[in-house]
């Protein structure tokens, strides 16, 4: 395995860690206009915290997956046909989400709930449906020689990948909770740490069986018990830190260490499968390896050159956006 393979190997994982903390949190307050808010007002208060980066955060996930496709086609060729139907129901939840911020502020009063709903169940779909792939593509999926997966509905669907789509949407809508928190006033400000303090111990035990079944149903302990363990253990402190922070009132530190804890999920997921891309359930020499999926050091080279002069640029506009749109919402700021 040369240095570029692994280097764009962890700036992939890099790019879904920075798609889960940004994203993350808009699918978060996604789901809280349903569940979280009491009125239009207050629905429009919420949506208000994420009106002008939302957009910026999916570029993420697109980046992404065009850094996929580049530095390693086949594991990208492997992933994107077998996970075909779950990655299209992803797109559909995208899809929703999207045209609804642009629609509900659009049509009558009457009509703002139909949107309302897309919204939040397009903010359900995609983080549920990631965590079902992501956790089947850990466990192992039936991969041939060729690197063709013929999977069957319990190879995507089971216990564990149940598991870890609930736990993954659950960490996103309090990482979302957490966001409204730090970036409203009034009521709404209050139904969102209230929320977030009952939701946390229902968190705790999701944490207990995805880490148990992950004992079982991946190889992630019996190849590296130490990084592995370590990585768990963050992820639990994270989670105490974030309860802790909410109980007082530090929403800040309650927001960061909410993103932190998606950003090390992906990480152990990212080292338990390395110096693997995609695992077969039908057996080790059918994996398929960093080293055999990805482009030529020529394609590599130049892909570095590229991104290492664009991205300061992109963190910089991010960074700025963020600046600029700081101050908290309050109910009678109009927007989305």
């Amino acid at each position: 395995m040369s240095g570029l393979q692994l280097m764009w190997f962890v700036l992939i994982g890099v790019l879904f860690s920075g798609f889960f903390f940004l994203e993350g949190f808009d699918f978060g307050v996604g789901m809280s206009v349903q569940t979280l808010a009491h009125n239009e007002k207050e629905k429009d208060q919420i949506i208000n915290t994420i009106g002008p980066v939302w957009d910026g955060n999916e570029v993420w996930l697109l980046t992404a997956g065009g850094a996929m496709f580049a530095s390693f086609p086949y594991w990208y060729a492997s992933l994107f046909s077998g996970y075909y139907l779950i990655l299209f129901i992803i797109l559909f939840g995208l899809i929703i989400r999207g045209v609804s911020f642009e629609f509900r502020h659009k049509v009558p009063e009457k009509n703002k709930n139909f949107w309302n709903w897309t919204l939040s169940i397009g903010s359900f779909i995609v983080p549920f449906f990631f965590g079902l792939l992501f956790i089947s593509l850990v466990q192992g999926m039936p991969i041939d020689a060729d690197g063709n997966m013929t999977a069957t509905f319990t190879d995507y669907v089971n216990v564990f990948s149940v598991v870890g789509g609930v736990a993954l949407t659950l960490l996103c809508y309090l990482h979302g909770l957490n966001y409204i928190s730090l970036k409203t006033e009034g009521l709404v400000r209050e139904h969102a740490r209230n929320y977030a303090k009952l939701l946390y111990y229902v968190l705790y035990v999701g944490l207990v069986l995805f880490a148990v079944l992950m004992y079982f149903q991946t190889d992630f302990f019996a190849k590296n018990a130490v990084l592995t363990t370590v990585l768990v253990v963050a992820i639990v402190l994270l989670t105490i830190f974030a309860n802790v922070s909410v109980f007082k009132e530090k929403e800040l530190a309650a927001f960061l260490a909410s993103g932190l804890t998606l950003v090390v999920l992906v990480v152990l997921l990212f080292t338990g499968l390395f110096p693997r891309v995609m695992i077969s359930s039908l057996g080790s020499q059918f994996d398929i390896l960093i080293k055999d999926a990805s482009s030529t050091p020529y394609t590599l080279k130049l892909m570095t050159y590229i991104s290492f002069t664009l991205l300061p640029f992109v963190l910089a506009y991010t960074a700025w956006a963020y600046y600029v749109f700081r101050r908290r919402v309050t109910l009678d700021v109009k927007g989305y």
